[in-house]
């Protein structure tokens, strides 16, 4: 009998046996989607996803006697064609090249016939005869046969055009790409029976870890209580916030928000509220998502301090910095050493989520739901049967606020799964349930956790928020600045940050903190200035947006320049955060400054709201009234009008086209690198070396992160090119700017008070 395989030998000269690899996984994507309507079409997926390996044309490929091929959509054709799957055949077709339409003129074109002539990617089929194929699958002791479940019965109509209908082709693709990963991944390590071990989850009969981690974080939060004085009103509210959530977390899974003011405890209650609610639930992992790096860095950090005896494997963090470029298949094609090493590349470095708790980014939370690509889906089917907190819920673009309430509400109601979203400004969110509902069943309607959120916030008057009517110059503002020893000031631009440096550079004990700075940078500063505060010592820190949401600081005075209404109420909570003073003080300004005040996107017209707003209040504009807040949200997304914003994302979701979503879905518009920089020498030079030696890997990756920071990517002709070297995978030798990870060339290039400074000319050497 003819022995077919998946994949040539491993390190230790073993073959992977074809019947072996797709048998594999079958089970493993049938046992990741467990009582779930798509579990049968998933297996279906798994055992027909490499069908045209059975070819003998991809044999030979094996052998280094062929490359072009296409080993996928005869699989795709069998399953739509004998099993009427229609998701199982997208997901099969997608595997390797990206989910692609539901269209029926788009599924017609996996006709073996119609590939032959005219294939999409210029690839040769492996074998075009289906009925071969099958009968030596058949032969190898597998069989095919229609799912009795299945997520269509036939092609979706224009009602199921929605969001909910992709989402949860999604997930049944994810469990797909995810278990062609783990066991080709299982088989070139050499692991035993083809699989890898598998991480623990939280669930009561895998060895009690939410119930160990609730009783460690308990006891944590019991000792802080203890340091600090009983009776005051803050520690009064954390209490109380504490309890408010352990009481609803016994409800059964759903949306909830949690409102709560900045400084009340929020991090550890709300986590408290998802291990109670796992426990309650039996549900298998948390997910906290933020809206910014800088949060991460924080919170992973607090979260490993606690949580340190339950394994190095508890936590895992997963942001924008994974290493993931773009994924597509090159002209080369499947059998060409550039696309073999791609797909290796993708399953090194992509995250499946198999930890029990996730910190992530709303950009690779958010986007992942609306991607196409088979390694940023191939987590999703782990948001099912998980507590999803999203932190600082304000800063979702108001453009993308309706499809990302409609997919987070399907997750809720349909995958056993609870949403949280909170913040000290809770957006007015509710008033889009009419929106929401047309793209998911149960729109959004979820319930506070907080049982009184309007008294919490009126016991926390901590700030005196003053605003200054003119404009004020940098030189003036550095002047007021000066005469208060300890004062934080917060501006909306980095250039910004840069001038009032310069206005203030003969201060003493002055210090700046933004995004220029890498992770380790900010560490050290944020150290420093906490040290300087609780000593009493002299400190002034100017600071960008990076500092607002989730970082951990108290100053007596704040300055900020006139924004969005969430971020100055956000930098009121870095004023007096602990209650020590009688009442802090907060100054908003406006900036006399050349060019744009404001970042890009729609952060200008946020301000303009909080200005008419302001203007219509007058001496009523009272930030502690939940009711301004309220106003602030409706009257934002009224003249945003995130339904016209949208408008290429919906024609994308009403044509079922999946890469136009992915293309139109975007938190960040533009492509982002990763810039190491030399702000640690040591670890600088050791990077370098091994970038030289071994390439872009998960374990560089890891320990580059300190020192990285994220840009935009430039322009080809920028020249920030000319002092960057690209950290490759597998091309050495030459400038790649379509990578994703650089090293700084030049150490001039990094300041070691503000930062990344992008070159301003070329660097000439002269012989």
């Amino acid at each position: 009998m003819t022995r077919y395989y998946a994949h040539s030998g491993n390190t230790h000269k073993q073959w992977h046996l074809l019947k072996h690899h797709l048998t594999a996984v079958a089970e493993l994507t049938h046992q990741y989607l467990d009582g779930w309507q798509g579990q049968e079409e998933a297996k279906l997926a798994g055992l027909l996803h490499d069908l045209g390996k059975y070819g003998d044309r991809f044999q030979n490929r094996l052998q280094g006697q062929d490359q072009g091929l296409d080993h996928w959509s005869q699989g795709a054709y069998l399953a739509i064609t004998k099993c009427k799957a229609i998701a199982a055949a997208l997901a099969i077709q997608g595997h390797h090249i990206g989910l692609q339409s539901l269209q029926k003129d788009d599924l017609r074109k996996l006709d073996p016939k119609q590939l032959a002539l005219n294939h999409p990617q210029q690839l040769t089929l492996s074998e075009t005869d289906i009925t071969l194929l099958e009968s030596r699958l058949l032969a190898d002791g597998l069989t095919v046969a229609q799912p009795q479940t299945r997520l269509f019965t036939s092609l979706p109509g224009e009602s199921q055009a929605r969001i909910d209908t992709m989402l949860d082709v999604r997930r049944l693709f994810s469990a797909l790409v995810d278990a062609d990963f783990v066991d080709t991944e299982a088989h070139f390590n050499g692991d035993e029976h083809g699989k890898r071990p598998r991480k623990a989850g939280l669930k009561l009969n895998e060895n009690n870890l939410a119930e160990r981690a609730l009783t460690t974080l308990s006891h944590h939060i019991a000792q802080k209580a203890q340091t600090a004085s009983p009776t005051t009103p803050l520690n009064n509210i954390r209490q109380t916030l504490l309890q408010d959530c352990l009481q609803q977390a016994r409800q059964q899974p759903g949306t909830y928000t949690l409102t709560a003011p900045t400084g009340s405890g929020k991090t550890l209650s709300m986590l408290s509220f998802a291990l109670q609610h796992a426990l309650e639930n039996n549900m298998q992992r948390i997910i906290l998502v933020v809206p910014h790096l800088s949060i991460i860095e924080q919170t992973a950090q607090t979260y490993r301090d606690i949580f340190q005896d339950l394994g190095e494997d508890f936590i895992l963090e997963h942001h924008s910095m994974a290493g993931l470029g773009a994924e597509s298949i090159t002209s080369d094609a499947e059998g060409g050493a550039d696309q073999e090493q791609q797909i290796k590349r993708q399953r090194l470095l992509s995250e499946n989520w198999d930890a029990p708790l996730i910190l992530t980014t709303s950009v690779q939370f958010l986007e992942s739901l609306f991607s196409n690509r088979p390694s940023s889906c191939r987590k999703l089917h782990r948001i099912a049967d998980a507590v999803i907190l999203f932190d600082e819920v304000q800063t979702l673009p108001t453009a993308l606020a309706i499809p990302s309430l409609a997919a987070v509400s399907h997750i809720a109601s349909h995958w056993h799964s609870s949403i949280v979203f909170a913040t000290a400004t809770q957006p007015a969110f509710n008033h889009l349930h009419p929106d929401v509902i047309k793209h998911c069943t149960q729109g959004w309607q979820p319930q506070e956790i907080v049982a009184d959120p309007a008294a919490m916030m009126a016991q926390l008057r901590r700030v005196n928020y003053s605003w200054l009517d003119s404009t004020i110059s940098w030189q003036d503002l550095a002047g007021q600045l000066r005469e208060y020893p300890q004062v934080l000031c917060i501006v909306n631009l980095k250039r910004h940050a840069q001038d009032l440096w310069q206005a203030l550079a003969d201060t003493e004990d002055l210090f700046h903190l933004s995004t220029n700075l890498c992770p380790l940078h900010r560490q050290a500063v944020l150290a420093a200035v906490r040290q300087r505060l609780n000593a009493g010592l002299p400190c002034r820190l100017i600071a960008t947006q990076c500092i607002e949401a989730g970082v951990d600081v108290d100053f007596p005075v704040v300055y900020r320049a006139f924004a969005p209404l969430d971020a100055i109420i956000q930098a009121a909570g870095r004023c007096n955060r602990e209650g020590k003073l009688t009442v802090g003080q907060t100054y908003i300004f406006t900036p006399e400054a050349e060019g744009r005040l404001y970042p890009d996107g729609g952060y200008q017209q946020a301000a303009a709201v909080t200005h008419s707003l302001k203007t219509e209040y007058g001496e009523h504009f009272d930030l502690y009234n939940p009711d301004i807040i309220q106003a602030y949200y409706q009257r934002l997304y009224t003249v945003a009008a995130p339904e016209q914003q949208a408008k290429n994302l919906y024609q994308a979701i009403k044509d079922l086209s999946f890469p136009n979503v992915a293309q139109h879905f975007r938190l960040i518009k533009n492509d982002m690198i990763n810039i190491v920089v030399p702000y640690d020498t040591v670890l600088f030079e050791t990077l370098t070396t091994l970038a030289d030696d071994k390439g872009l890997t998960a374990d560089w990756i890891k320990q580059a992160r300190g020192l990285s920071i994220s840009l935009y990517r430039p322009q080809q002709d920028d020249v920030v090119w000319d002092g960057l070297l690209p950290v490759q995978p597998y091309k050495k030798g030459r400038l790649s700017k379509g990578e994703d990870w650089f090293i700084v060339a030049h150490p001039d290039d990094y300041d070691h008070t503000l930062g990344y400074k992008k070159p301003e000319c070329l660097n000439l050497y002269l012989a």
